[in-house]
């Protein structure tokens, strides 16, 4: 028995589609699967100029990346989206459904209009571009499918209900996945992150009270920081986990051992 290390995280010669990939947590594991060997389809919620950011940055890793964007809100648009990678001239061997949106307001007050709207960024728009891109997967046999999902996954979390809800059954749809796509070569995991130093988060951590509270339940004493996700996007797209299925990992600094 062999095992080596290089060979088993090298993504050289893969696709791998990014949602939400511009900034943030999508943006560092962009880069980290752009470090590992991986060609980029890079998608965003609002066009980017040729040589812009995103691809600039991977040009620099030596890979190569095309951009797209779609309204995630919009059903007609992530299907039209689908359509587009589907006529890739190669096949999508990694997507990382990361893109996602959050809306704050107490349940009370917390409008229809919002409700649906994260509902269908975070979830319906989740579940189409898997089913979608899956299934060329499981024409091949082989495929990594990795979700971004919350520590809300497991808890209730303060004034973001629709939030709450959209990442809960977001853990849900990755076991569900797993159960059917696992005998059939294609990986279906999830990242769990905990609070994250984000354009996101902005509002609890300008509230003295809330990031107090925050940080004095993460033993690992801080905010995590995009570039804490690259490794195990890199793990979860790559031969390191072909035996990992259905699984909810989180990069929470502890928060969930507390």
């Amino acid at each position: 028995m062999t095992f080596s290390p290089p060979q088993s995280f090298d993504l050289t010669g893969q696709l791998a589609v990014v949602t939400g990939a511009r900034r943030g947590i999508g943006l560092a594991m962009t880069l980290a699967l752009a470090a590992a060997g991986a060609d980029i389809v890079a998608v965003g919620s609002s066009p980017e100029p040729p040589g812009g950011g995103t691809e600039t940055l991977v040009s620099a890793l030596g890979r190569t990346c095309s951009t797209l964007h779609a309204d995630f809100a919009d059903r007609a648009a992530v299907t039209r989206l689908a359509v587009q990678l589907g006529a890739l001239e190669r096949p999508v061997d990694i997507l990382i459904n990361n893109a996602g949106t959050i809306a704050r307001a107490p349940a009370a007050q917390h409008s229809d209009e919002d409700w649906d709207r994260v509902l269908a960024v975070d979830l319906s728009s989740q579940f189409v571009l898997a089913r979608e891109v899956g299934r060329g997967m499981l024409e091949r046999g082989r495929g990594k499918i990795v979700f971004t999902t919350s520590l809300l996954s497991f808890q209730g979390g303060i004034n973001v209900p629709g939030y709450t809800a959209a990442k809960s059954g977001l853990a849900g749809l990755t076991r569900a996945l797993a159960n059917e796509w696992a005998g059939r070569g294609v990986n279906v995991n999830a990242i769990v992150p905990g609070y994250v130093a984000t354009d996101n988060t902005r509002a609890l951590r300008e509230d003295p009270v809330r990031n107090a509270a925050i940080l004095d339940r993460i033993p690992a004493g801080r905010w995590a920081q995009p570039e804490d996700f690259g490794g195990i996007a890199v793990f979860l797209a790559s031969a390191a986990s072909d035996y990992i299925h259905g699984a909810l990992i989180p990069v929470d600094g502890g928060w969930l051992g507390r």
